[in-house]
Parts: C-alpha cells; structure tokens; sequence
C-alpha cells in the first residue's frame, strides 16, 4: 500500500528544529554580524580603497579635473 509509516516523535522534533533554525535566521538579520567582522570588513575596503589611489598614474588625476 502507498502509505508510509512515520514517528510522530522524530516528526515534532524535526518540526521543533525547524521552527529554531527559522528563529535563529531570524535574529541573524536583526543582529547583524559581530563588530569584528564589521571593523575587518571596513580596514580592508579601505585598504582596497588606498592601494587603489596610491596606483594612479599622475595623469589620470589631471584629467579627472
């Protein structure tokens, strides 16, 4: 016959950590990355940012103007 039997027990606990995972994605959003990674993030786009300009030919600038 086509029905399958399931543990309801295994059932509520695969539902009860999906309604956490759910949760917990939830406060990722809200609370955002640690302030770490936020200060790392921002070091190394301004780094980025400094080898870039430090890089330009002199006569890119002039045209810029």
């Amino acid at each position: 016959m086509g029905t399958e039997i399931i543990n309801l027990r295994r059932a509520r606990k695969v539902k009860a950590k999906a309604e956490k995972d759910k949760t917990a994605q939830a406060n990722r959003v809200v609370h955002g990355t640690p302030k770490k990674l936020r200060d790392l993030a921002r070091v190394r786009s301004e780094l980025s940012t400094q080898r870039l300009e430090n890089s330009r030919l002199d006569d890119d600038i002039d045209q810029d103007k």
